[in-house]
């Protein structure tokens, strides 16, 4: 299966309303990527933003993560045209788009992320059409990455129905360490006020039909099951340093 095959298989499974089960690495290194990448995941994110990772790293982890048949994405940095496109060029399937917090801004994201006619990325040979090799093939999917847009704001809860009607949207994915800090609550889960915003965040993609998503962060697999039965659909299951750390502890 070609990346633009699983850029479909996916986006399929969310319009469906399927779920999607990812991974997130943060470490800058091929063989922790090709090990996520075998672990039967549909998508591993490499994580720009939070991670010690740089765009120099993301030709070999993508090309580490597609050795186990699964789509690399990029959570960028900053929602800007030189994130995206760099992102992108390295063969990416599509971004995950941080610190989204109005529909014009996330509809300009866009754009940075679509050749022309669809947006206004530059066009150029790279990694991602084999340096010109594919070059045709590449235009096809070069109009249609995944999308997936971060809500990590309180700010962003007040645009929200405007942000899911922005053409392109693939996913909303909810950043709770961000959006709890947001709040005054950082890290407080359980708090009432923060699980309501959840519910209104999640309300509001059911209403509009488009796949929610979260990280579950700590890696346990009965929080997978009840964000699945919950009705989550976009879900990031923990990070490679989180895995490290959890099971490197002297058990003794």
């Amino acid at each position: 299966m070609n990346r633009l095959e699983q850029i479909l298989k996916i986006r399929q499974k969310l319009q469906n309303g399927n779920y999607s089960v990812g991974s997130w690495i943060q470490i800058p290194n091929a063989s922790v990527a090709e090990i996520i990448g075998n672990s039967g995941y549909d998508w591993v994110a490499i994580d720009l933003e939070h991670g010690a990772i740089s765009t120099t790293d993301l030709p070999d982890l993508n090309r580490a993560i597609e050795l186990g048949g699964t789509l690399p994405l990029a959570r960028v940095a900053i929602a800007n045209s030189k994130d995206c496109k760099q992102a992108l060029d390295a063969g990416a399937g599509g971004v995950i788009i941080p610190m989204i917090e109005s529909s014009k801004q996330l509809e300009e994201t866009i754009q940075f992320c679509c050749w022309p006619p669809v947006g206004k990325r530059g066009v150029g040979f790279s990694r991602a059409n084999l340096f010109g090799k594919h070059f045709e093939e590449y235009k096809n999917e070069s109009q249609q990455p995944l999308i997936i847009a971060m809500i990590e704001n309180i700010a962003a809860v007040d645009d929200l129905e405007n942000i899911l009607k922005v053409k392109g949207l693939d996913a909303i994915f909810i950043g709770p360490y961000d959006l709890s800090a947001s709040m005054g609550i950082v890290g407080m889960f359980q708090s009432n006020t923060f699980i309501s915003i959840i519910k209104k965040i999640f309300d509001l993609c059911q209403l509009n039909k488009i796949a929610c998503g979260i990280h579950i962060v700590e890696p346990d697999p009965n929080i997978l099951k009840n964000r699945i039965h919950e009705g989550f659909q976009f879900l990031a299951y923990s990070i490679d340093s989180v895995f490290l750390t959890k099971s490197s502890q002297l058990p003794i």
